[in-house]
């Protein structure tokens, strides 16, 4: 199996499809209308999934934890998702609200990093956040639990089918402890790939007091 392994890792490639350019000089002042047209392209040029992210955090002794999660929106308040209050990564959230997001969207050799610091939404927000969804979605968040220790998948079992049973009969059913949460951007970055290595990389960054003005700043990095 060790063999398997090398033998395929070192057998793969990335972007074997034609990649787009990206013309920086044509990028729009601010990050959010560029994040928005590269998540429609990403989605029409047949990219699953591209509402997925990895949401980077930190507990209380500072050891940083990831997972992938969805995006429920991209406004001007910032880059939205949702979980359980009490979850590792709320928990970790409400210790340090400094967080950083990614999305990779590979049919178009592309990858976009945000940083900034995430807030929490209200009861009201965040009740309306889950009622859009599926009852698949409010069953899983009155299951509840998340990240707690299982102790067996039996228990899983019953506690998810009384979940079921009780968002098919409750459909506004209350989650208390679900939240919806707005990240807060202070940097973005737009990585386009290209198969000659010359990588294009724009961030975004908030002007500070010597930058000489308010909004955003636009800087090329190195590939």
């Amino acid at each position: 199996m060790t063999s398997d392994f090398h033998s395929t890792l070192h057998s793969l490639r990335v972007w074997d499809t034609p990649l787009p350019g990206f013309d920086t000089g044509a990028a729009p002042d601010e990050p959010l209308p560029l994040f928005r047209e590269w998540f429609v392209e990403a989605a029409r040029a047949g990219q699953a999934e591209p509402h997925t992210m990895s949401l980077a955090t930190v507990d209380a002794a500072g050891r940083p934890d990831v997972r992938v999660l969805m995006l429920h929106d991209a406004d001007a308040r910032g880059w939205h998702f949702a979980s359980h209050a009490t979850s590792a990564k709320g928990r970790q959230l409400a210790g340090c609200p400094d967080a950083a997001l990614v999305f990779y969207w590979p049919a178009r050799g592309r990858q976009v990093r945000v940083r900034g610091r995430v807030g929490a939404c209200g009861p009201e927000e965040s009740r309306a956040d889950l009622a859009v969804r599926s009852r698949g979605a409010l069953a899983a968040a009155l299951t509840g639990r998340q990240s707690e220790v299982l102790e067996s998948a039996g228990e899983l079992a019953r506690a998810s089918a009384a979940a079921w049973e009780r968002a098919g009969a409750e459909p506004d059913a209350p989650a208390p402890t679900w939240t919806r949460y707005v990240l807060d951007p202070v940097e973005v970055e737009f990585f386009q790939g290209d198969a000659a290595r010359r990588h294009v990389r724009l961030r975004y960054r908030r002007a500070e007091r010597g930058d000489g003005g308010d909004g955003w700043v636009r800087e090329l990095l190195w590939p």
